[in-house]
């Protein structure tokens, strides 16, 4: 694709539908011509719902300029870039985002985009140097995970997971009590997600509207005509895309459970699931569920989808409860909660903002809160989980093989086929060196 330059935002902000018509770029007149050294040079790629609310957030942190967009859908670029425009900024705009990639301006990289280009567009940043905060759940499927973790470290990128409750202090403060021992031996782990928020009914197939590059939107996803209620928001409850609830909410609630346990760079042993799904086949997800796994050590996991009300995560152990969610935490006795470091606290990373936390890593070099390896392990939990649900029998999991034994339809479900012509590019070999960011 061309890099074909459009110098009128007027008329492309009037109509939208023929902006699709070639190739698209918008050049800032005076981007990264005065940019100091200290500050990191952003590019989004994805500016919808999420894309837009993380655009907003990084345009309010000190030392970011927003200097590019990415999107296939152009009233989702239109729209983001008068956002950025209202902050001062003169962004680039592409509809492809390898031509974002290619710009040089281009420190790092936010990824919104919907689940099943996550992979494939962080690894693209790698690749290109760039740093990249990607949206949770970090994968689609398991495979794609550990390819992140390898493309990442041999090219020295620094990678963060949008799970920002890793940024949370009641969440964290749960953690290191229960890694620190305040509730004895811990004997089960509650986590509960909302139920699908799918808009129903379901509608025929359709063209595409102008604005919206659907092929390219497709991507690696199996070729499937059309359809307003599989794009967008609603992607999520179609196994092509994303995996309903247990991805959305469960990247976040379960990568907490994993924290707690101390399971970072480890998961379940065992995996079992029952399930409901909607009636009218408005989508493909499960519709409720419940899902539990074992660890080795004899801790279970119950995850409940859509099923019951409560706290987000709860940590049963042998001298009492604490309870989690966003806004609170709970214990069963409030002396639990008043623990200080060493003395029933386990002290973990500290980060109060989890945007900023990954600002100041690229600058660091540090790894940030929510590393690709853990954004990988946290969503590898998802997908057994669902790959439980999806054969509706007991999986076992090896996770230092990172693999199902004594199950080979099971274990093929933790790797799909992209389709032709894109392929997820393997780590290079040898060294590489990190790319300085804030050049002037």
């Amino acid at each position: 694709m061309s890099g074909h330059a459009d110098t009128s935002r007027r008329g492309f902000l009037k109509g939208v539908g023929a902006a699709w018509a070639f190739p698209m770029v918008w050049t800032g007149r005076t981007r990264g011509a005065w940019a100091p050294s200290e500050r990191i040079r952003l590019g989004f790629v994805g500016v919808g719902g999420r894309g837009t609310e993380n655009l907003k957030a990084f345009l309010k942190r000190p030392g970011v300029e927003v200097v590019a967009l990415a999107d296939v859908d152009a009233n989702h670029v239109a729209a983001a870039a008068k956002v950025v425009e209202g902050a001062g900024g003169d962004p680039a705009v592409f509809r492809d985002y390898r031509k974002l990639l290619d710009d040089p301006s281009v420190d790092a990289v936010v990824v919104s985009t919907p689940d099943h280009w996550h992979a494939l567009a962080t690894v693209d940043a790698c690749l290109a140097g760039k740093d990249v905060y990607c949206e949770k759940p970090l994968t689609l499927f398991v495979a794609e995970g550990r390819r992140m973790v390898e493309v990442a470290r041999a090219t020295g990128r620094v990678v963060q997971t949008g799970s920002q409750q890793r940024s949370d202090k009641n969440f964290r403060l749960a953690c290191e009590l229960v890694r620190g021992g305040r509730l004895g031996r811990i004997q089960e782990v509650r986590v509960l997600l909302p139920k699908v928020n799918f808009s129903g009914p379901a509608v025929a197939d359709s063209a595409p509207p102008p604005e919206l590059d659907y092929e390219f939107w497709l991507g690696p996803a199996p070729d499937r005509p059309y359809n307003a209620k599989r794009v967008h928001y609603l992607f999520r409850f179609f196994w092509d895309y994303s995996g309903g609830q247990m991805t959305n909410f469960g990247a976040h609630h379960l990568d907490i459970a994993q924290w707690g346990l101390g399971r970072d760079d480890s998961g379940p042993a065992t995996i079992e699931a029952t399930a409901t799904f909607n009636k009218d086949h408005w989508f493909e997800v499960a519709e409720t569920s419940r899902i539990e796994y074992g660890y080795d050590d004899g801790v279970k996991l119950v995850c409940l989808q859509g099923e019951g009300k409560g706290r987000s995560v709860e940590f049963q152990g042998e001298r009492g409860t604490i309870g989690v969610w966003r806004g609170g935490i709970e214990a069963s006795d409030p002396e639990i909660l008043k623990a200080k470091p060493g003395e029933g606290r386990t002290p973990l990373y500290v980060s109060d903002d989890h945007h900023r936390n990954w600002l100041d890593c690229v600058k660091s070099r540090e790894k940030p809160i929510c590393d690709v390896e853990i954004g990988h392990r946290s969503a590898t939990v998802c997908h057994l989980g669902n790959i439980a649900i999806r054969t509706g029998r007991k999986i076992a999991w090896d996770p230092g093989a990172e693999t199902i034994t004594g199950d080979s339809d099971a274990a093929a479900m933790l790797s799909r086929p992209y389709r032709e012509p894109w392929k997820l590019p393997e780590a290079p070999e040898g060294p590489t060196t990190a790319r300085a960011v804030g050049r002037s």
